[in-house]
């Protein structure tokens, strides 16, 4: 495996069997047989995480599906899923992916790669941890989170999602795991103002105060303007969807008289709405994630039909991404933004192989060379940041 993640960075062209065996001394077949074996990715990320980990940062789970272009008709898992590249539904591969993203060093490290099964229907259906029978998509993705949720860091409360997980059965599921839900909710999203004030009458307390408009931010709480324009309020409502009292943060966007808003809300009803803002906007790096695999480590390059070999592929494309961070984060103040160029970070991969290549091949001294003033600038020869 350590073979295996090592080549991955000096490899020129696409990320398969056939092209890592011209980059190492290990066949085309040993690589497609070990692929077929499987590694446990989970515990290596949890402990490469951890060792990455300031004590300072708060750390937050974000999980996301990446659509994966597959030919063929025999390939496990085909079936129909929405491609966000097009905007639309297409036939392929879907990986579920579990990260963790720092806060302070706003980067997210993959933990978890789950192919989504087959056949799934898209409806929502009730979950419980005691009843986890896949039978759509959300409840999948649930069963996913509940298998990571035992390698998370210690001290994480909250798992970050985009608008299309903000459904009931998700956040229940999420609340009995023991974690929040920090999600986006529709521009039109059915919301109650609660009531508190005095019980008039006789019968039941009342419990509401008034539907909540949504284009009308005069009954929230105003909290800070984040920046020239953009306004954030907040307040405890009750949420028709999701069945639950939720914390908003209401940001209002006002440019030239034309007002646009945002609507993010979490089941941490003590959550501060500005930090509610930052571990949303802070989601996005799990895309980072998904660029990076594609264009550097391989992520859509595996060319086999078995599950076995196509989780390991994907599992093994996003720990080699894990490893460059770590190293790379090595070099840079724990408490600072992750800054780093992967494309940089595999050119000098190469050309240290290449190096290594000509000290052992031409049988020469390397303690000369390694030495020598001018082996940094080989080292560093085609990289964008050195």
């Amino acid at each position: 495996m350590l073979t295996l993640l090592t080549t991955i960075f000096v490899v020129c062209g696409k990320v398969n069997s056939t092209n890592l065996s011209r980059y190492s001394s290990v066949s085309e077949r040993t690589y497609r047989r070990h692929f077929q074996k499987g590694f446990g990715a989970e515990w290596l990320n949890q402990a490469l995480i951890e060792q990455v980990r300031c004590q300072q940062s708060v750390q937050i789970a974000v999980i996301d599906c990446t659509f994966l272009e597959k030919s063929g008709r025999h390939t496990y898992g085909l079936d129909w899923f929405y491609n966000g590249k097009t905007q639309r539904v297409e036939r392929g591969l879907e990986l579920s992916v579990v990260a963790i993203v720092d806060i302070e060093q706003n980067t997210a490290y993959a933990l978890s790669a789950q192919q989504s099964e087959a056949g799934l229907s898209p409806d929502s259906a009730l979950w419980s941890e005691q009843n986890r029978t896949p039978g759509n998509r959300l409840t999948f993705y649930l069963g996913h989170l509940a298998d990571c949720c035992h390698y998370f860091p210690s001290g994480l409360r909250y798992v970050v999602a985009d608008g299309f997980y903000s459904k009931y059965t998700w956040v229940t599921g999420v609340v009995q795991l023991g974690f929040h839900s920090i999600g986006k909710l529709r521009c039109d999203a059915n919301l109650k103002f609660l009531y508190d004030g005095p019980y008039q009458g006789r019968g039941a307390r009342r419990k509401y105060d008034g539907k909540v408009n949504l284009h009308d931010p005069q009954r929230f709480q105003w909290v800070t303007q984040l920046e020239e324009g953009v306004s954030l309020y907040t307040a405890v409502v009750w949420s028709v969807s999701l069945r639950r009292k939720v914390r908003l943060a209401y940001l209002l966007q006002e440019n030239k008289g034309r007002r646009s808003y945002v609507v993010l809300f979490s089941t941490d009803l003590e959550i501060d709405p500005v930090f509610l803002y930052r571990c949303y906007a802070a989601r996005f790096q799990i895309e980072f994630v998904f660029r990076d695999a594609r264009q550097f480590t391989g992520l859509a390059d595996c060319q086999s039909r078995l599950p076995e070999s196509i989780d390991t592929h994907v599992n093994a494309s996003l720990m080699a991404l894990n490893l460059a961070k770590a190293a790379l984060q090595q070099s840079q103040p724990p408490t600072d933004s992750l800054s780093f160029s992967i494309a940089s970070f595999k050119r000098l991969a190469l050309n240290g192989h290449l190096l290594d290549l000509f000290i052992d091949w031409f049988e020469l001294e390397p303690t000369l060379i390694k030495s020598h003033p001018n082996y940094r600038k080989l080292l560093d020869y085609g990289a964008i940041v050195s």
